[in-house]
Formats: structure tokens, C-alpha cells, sequence
């Protein structure tokens, strides 16, 4: 008997646009077997995401199965009742989606949609999967494992709510799992343990996975074969230990050598320079539960502190801090040495104005139903009073200042651009108010490689020109190394270690900062392997698969 699960041969996919069909995927062959990891790779269009989801036998609107096979364990996944595909989809099949906070209903509590699943499949009871939810929470290291899905998807992390979909796609013990950048918001220490519990159940249940992403050394730690996509063609395929130690075409070399970019740091300012933000020993809490204790940092004009730790550590709510949104309990936000009220409802529409906010989630963070021009030309009026032809004016002076030409980008809705242009808007967004202060939060942690560079160059030009200051705030140290000047590193809400990037990357180190730099992925498929045994963790989570048994 074949253990080959799944078979996708010329798989052809169309897009529709003004009103024609236009290809996607070009005639794409791919085999998978059982227990078997294929990563997908290659740039933002390239077509992985649409071709994980056609493994499932879906497509999203406006778009078309023209031609193909897709057979999933013998079913033909393109022309099998609908009935037959729902029996298959949360069962058999499952998927994680890169974006957790557009993809969990707000509406309901996380356990809740975690047991629709199994239920609704007669898998588990009700009670059989809150107790099995709880054990691969337990697994993901989701904190307070039998508390947490009892919240609704707001209230907790974008990395916890990732793992949440993760053990939610689990749930139902399925053969094949669609894993669509499942990473990609989680910090480097805990995408070490995500991605350690991600292949144990795959070896221990023999579970089947595409795993899509954009980040090389997950991939090269994750996959027994790659497959490098480039614009809906296959470029080339191997297994990944040949992938990685010898690509045959240009293309793949060229994703293997990206990240060029590295902006050297400035000099550091003079002692007597009055920063644009000063942070003052900030302590903040979400009701009674302290979050931040005494943080202190500045960010002087046209540089830029990154800000990195776990997820948890703060970096985020001192962002909200900054902002107003979350009004400290103690010390003082500065603008140009002047204090801030603390409650944004309380700063005049100036304050407001300087200090602006680029989104790590460009799909939640713009209005899906306003157009481009729309979206921009809303804090042009409220922020500088421009209206007409004035307004009309501004807005296509900032697309084109992003690069994207207004005579194209106007009138599209965000749905009709990529992830890298809808990051782009949202920067527009931010320079419509011309402010001093930029928070950049984790812009470009959903991007690929070679979008996200072009982002970080965008970003470095436009600081020049405007003398803008940027905090910003990831878990990614090849950004860190970058694009920062200097480097604040946070650990349950406070200051750990802070200074000019050069000595921050230099030993000795703070032994937090010395675990972060040290889980950083590496081209090398033992690397994930060789840490864990070094941590004495390579069997994370064995006492939980035998309990899931």
C-alpha cells in the first residue's frame, strides 16, 4: 500500500481581475507522504500560500482551479461534494494561518472555537477536548495552559493567540497540516520551543505538514523537502540538506544570500541633547497585574532604538505607554523634553500628531472597505486641515514617496495588494501626520525576506529625509542588526541591558540577552537539533504526546 498522502499534478490557478482571469499557479506537480514535511519557499507572490490552501481543495474568492489534480489519500479534493470536502477539513486536514487575530472569531472564547472541531467531527466530547486543549497549551507553552482559553482572542499576545490556532489545528490528531508561517509573530525563544513541539507531533502521530514560509533557517530546520516557488512556477526541488548546501539556480541563491542590507550605526548624540522621547521610569499594570517596572529609555532625533525581547516582556505596552493608550501608573513620558499627559484623550491633536504607529499586521490594521487614497487621506484632513484638491494632492505625494505610483494604488481597495504594499501604506499612513516619532511594531515580521529589506531601506531613506526617530520594536536581531543604532533589551517588564548596538552584539552579555542572540536560526538543519540538546530539551514535551496518546 502507497504511503503517499497527498498528489497534486499541474495544478493551474487563476485570479480575477478587471474582470479577466489571469494565471496564478502554472501547472505546479507536488507529491507528499506520509509523516513527510515539504516546505514551501520563495518571495511575496510567489504562490504558497495559494497552493497550500488548494492542497485543502480551497481557494479564496476570486480565484479558480482552472486546470489539475488535487487527491488527498485517493479523494479528488476539486470535484468531491462539498459535504465530503467538510467531512475531511478539521479532521483530517488542517491549517494554520499566519494571521491568528484575523482568523480567531472575537466573539467567542478561544476554548470554544478550539473544541467546535472535535466535536462537531464526534473526535471528543466537549469536556475530552477542554482537557486535551489543555495539554497541548501545556505543549505550545501557552501560559496559564488551563486558564488562558477561557479569553477571548484580545486578550492575550499575537504570539500566544498563534500558538492557540496551532493547538487548535491539532486537536483533531489530523493527517496533513497546512502551516502557513506559523512563526511568524512569536519571539526567537519561543519559536524554538513552538517549532520543537510542531516536530515532535509530527514524528510521534506521523503527521503529514506543508510548511509555508519565508524565513530560510525555520524552513531548513523543519522540512525533509523543499520546494522553491517563484511567481506561480516551481523553480527547483531537492531535499533540504541538498537545498541548503547546494541550489542549482540563481533564483534560489539569491533568497539564500538576501539581508544584505545593514545600515551602519550613527554617532552616538551629544551629551547635552534633549531626545525627542524620553521614557522615565515607567511602571504601567492592566488592572491589578504590574506589566512594566521602572523603564527607562531616550530616542534622540533621526536614530533608532530597537526595543527586543520575548513575547511578555513588555515591549508592546511600553508602546502603548508612549501613545497614551495605556496611561503609566508612575514616572513620565517626554516630547522634546516636554512631559506628556498621560491619557492620549488628554494631549492636544499636536502631541497626538508626533508620535504615529506603523502595525505589525497590515491585513487587520487597514480598513478593508476604504480605498488606498482613503485610508491616507484620513489624518491628512485630521492632521493638517487639507481637503479637495489640496488633500488629493498630499496623498499622491506620499505614494509616491513609498513607492507605489498613485495613478495605480489609489482607488484599490488593501485587498488588492500585497503583504510588502499594504506594510508600505501603512508607513504612508503614519507620514500623513509628519510626525517626529515613529513606533514601528514588528513591520516587518510577516514579510519575506526580500520585501521585508526593501521595507528597512524605505524606512532608513525616509529617516534621512525627515530626520524621523523610530523605535522599534522586534524579535528578529537580523532587523536589530540592521537597521538599529542603539538596542534596549526587555525581560518581564523591565530594562535588562541597553546600549549602542555594536557593544550589544558584542560579549560579554546580560545572560538574557546571551539566550536571545544564541536562538537565532541558523541555515543549518542540525542547528534546532543541537541547541535543544545543548539546553538539555531535545525531548520537550514527551510526557504530554504520551498523555495525548
Amino acid at each position: 500500500m502507497s504511503d503517499l498522502l497527498l498528489k497534486i499534478r499541474d495544478l493551474r490557478i487563476e485570479g480575477r481581475s478587471d474582470e479577466e482571469w489571469h494565471p496564478i499557479i502554472n501547472g505546479v506537480d507536488l507529491d507528499l507522504h506520509k509523516g513527510e514535511v515539504l516546505g514551501l519557499i520563495g518571495e511575496s507572490g510567489a504562490g504558497k500560500s495559494t497552493i497550500g490552501l488548494a492542497a485543502m481543495g480551497y481557494v479564496r474568492d476570486g480565484v479558480r482551479i482552472s486546470g489539475g489534480t488535487v487527491a488527498f489519500d485517493g479523494v479528488d479534493l476539486v470535484n468531491a461534494p462539498l459535504m465530503k470536502k467538510r467531512a475531511l477539513l478539521g479532521k483530517r486536514i488542517a491549517y494554520v494561518a499566519q494571521s491568528a487575530a484575523a482568523s480567531f472569531n472575537p466573539a467567542h472564547k478561544i476554548i470554544d472555537q478550539h473544541t467546535e472541531g472535535p466535536v462537531r467531527h464526534g473526535v471528543m466530547s466537549e469536556k475530552e477536548s477542554q482537557e486535551d486543549a489543555v495539554r497541548l497549551y501545556e505543549r505550545l507553552r501557552l501560559p496559564n495552559p488551563e486558564e488562558i482559553g477561557f479569553r477571548y482572542p484580545h486578550q492575550v499576545s499575537g504570539g500566544q493567540l498563534q500558538r492557540a490556532m496551532t493547538a487548535m489545528a491539532m486537536s483533531c490528531r489530523p493527517d496533513l497540516i497546512i502551516f502557513d508561517e506559523p512563526t511568524t509573530a512569536l519571539d526567537v525563544t519561543t519559536q524554538i520551543e513552538v517549532l520543537a513541539a510542531i516536530r515532535d507531533i509530527v514524528d510521534q502521530f506521523g503527521t503529514a505538514a506543508i510548511y509555508i514560509t519565508h524565513d530560510l533557517a525555520v524552513v531548513a530546520q523543519m522540512a525533509d523537502r523543499i520546494k522553491v516557488l517563484l511567481k506561480g512556477d516551481e523553480v527547483e526541488e531537492a531535499e533540504t540538506r541538498e537545498m541548503v548546501s547546494n541550489p542549482k539556480e540563481d533564483y534560489t541563491r539569491s533568497l539564500w544570500a538576501v539581508r544584505s542590507f545593514k545600515r551602519p550605526a550613527k554617532p552616538a548624540p551629544a551629551t547635552d541633547a534633549v531626545p525627542v522621547i524620553a521614557v522615565e521610569g515607567v511602571d504601567a499594570a492592566y488592572g491589578t497585574a504590574k506589566v512594566l517596572h521602572d523603564v527607562s529609555f531616550d530616542i534622540h532625533e533621526g536614530r533608532t532604538v530597537a526595543v527586543v525581547g520575548e513575547s511578555g516582556s513588555g515591549k508592546s505596552t511600553t508602546a502603548r505607554c508612549i501613545t497614551g493608550l495605556l496611561p503609566p501608573t508612575s514616572g513620565r513620558i517626554l516630547l522634546d523634553g516636554q512631559e506628556l499627559p498621560r491619557d492620549y484623550r488628554q494631549r492636544s491633536k499636536d502631541q497626538l500628531r508626533q508620535i504615529q504607529m506603523i502595525y505589525q499586521m497590515a491585513d487587520t490594521a487597514l480598513n478593508p472597505k476604504k480605498t488606498i487614497g482613503e485610508i491616507i487621506g484620513r489624518p491628512v484632513e485630521f492632521y493638517m486641515g487639507l481637503t479637495g484638491k489640496a488633500k488629493r494632492r498630499r496623498v499622491e505625494e506620499l505614494l509616491e514617496e513609498i513607492e507605489l505610483p498613485a495613478d495605480q494604488f489609489r482607488d484599490r481597495l488593501p485587498s488588492e495588494l500585497s503583504g510588502g504594499q499594504k506594510q508600505r501604506v501603512g508607513i504612508a499612513r503614519a507620514l500623513a501626520a509628519e510626525p517626529k516619532f515613529i513606533i514601528c511594531d514588528e513591520v516587518t515580521s510577516a514579510l519575506d525576506q526580500l520585501v521585508a529589506e526593501g521595507i528597512l531601506k524605505l524606512l532608513a531613506r525616509l529617516q534621512d529625509e525627515l530626520k524621523l526617530s523610530y523605535m522599534f520594536i522586534t524579535h528578529d536581531l537580523a532587523t536589530v542588526r540592521a537597521i538599529s543604532d542603539e538596542v534596549v533589551v526587555m525581560k518581564d517588564g523591565e530594562v535588562v541591558e541597553q546600549g549602542a548596538k555594536a557593544a550589544m552584539f558584542k560579549p560579554p552579555h546580560h545572560p538574557y540577552t546571551d539566550l536571545l542572540l544564541s536562538s537565532v536560526p541558523e541555515m543549518d538543519p542540525d542547528w534546532l537539533s543541537t541547541l535543544l540538546d545543548e539546553r538539555g530539551r531535545d525531548n520537550i514535551g514527551d510526557a504530554a504526546v504520551t498523555q495525548m496518546d
